[in-house]
């Protein structure tokens, strides 16, 4: 996971296209407990929670604060603020290989921001589907994604890869195609039906 910084930047860049054409902050995703704001929170909140991490904050503080609004009066702008404030603070010297005290297990900064990546494309994914805008996310952060999934959640309490997981986030998975692209795989491992929210 060399290129981990790079591939958190091309997520969070994914999420970044699709704001603009948010106009309905209440309509729902595929995250069914969240409409299009909370989703958006999400992604502000869990960066800025990940960059406290890297200064000593703890499982208890992340949990605490996970939900708390993050986004002001000014959604797009506290969107690009928490992304540039993970880059800054991950790119520090020996910020990668931290030990930090993450919800699911005490990971290195390395790993939780690989988690965080593959949790930023899944959600750009989510917010496409709210908006009914291009779903379709960079081939090789799709690939990047598929091929490290064991490394990215090595040792954490969840797994979407383990047989008993409960890491579904909130959909039903449904059956794939055997013509089904690696985008949709991905997809459905990661608990998403991909024409399930589309034909709504």
């Amino acid at each position: 996971m060399i290129n981990v910084l790079a591939r958190f930047r091309a997520a969070s860049t994914e999420f970044a296209q699709r704001l603009p054409f948010v106009r309905d902050w209440t309509a729902p995703t595929p995250c069914a407990e969240w409409n299009v704001r909370q989703l958006v929170n999400h992604m502000v909140r869990g960066n800025l929670n990940y960059a406290d991490l890297l200064a000593g904050g703890t499982r208890e503080d992340f949990l605490r604060l996970r939900d708390a609004d993050a986004l002001g009066d000014d959604p797009l702008a506290a969107y690009a603020a928490s992304v540039q404030l993970v880059l800054d603070a991950f790119s520090r010297p020996g910020a990668l290989d931290q030990l930090l005290d993450y919800p699911l297990g005490q990971v290195t900064g390395r790993q939780a921001l690989a988690v965080r990546a593959t949790d930023s494309a899944i959600h750009a994914w989510d917010l496409a589907q709210a908006l009914g805008v291009d779903d379709c996310l960079d081939p090789g952060l799709v690939a990047w994604i598929s091929d490290e999934l064991e490394t990215i959640y090595f040792g954490l309490a969840e797994s979407p890869i383990a047989a008993d997981t409960t890491h579904r986030f909130f959909a039903v998975p449904g059956l794939l195609s055997e013509s089904a692209s690696r985008q949709d795989r991905l997809l459905h491992l990661m608990g998403r039906d991909p024409g399930r929210f589309s034909e709504r």
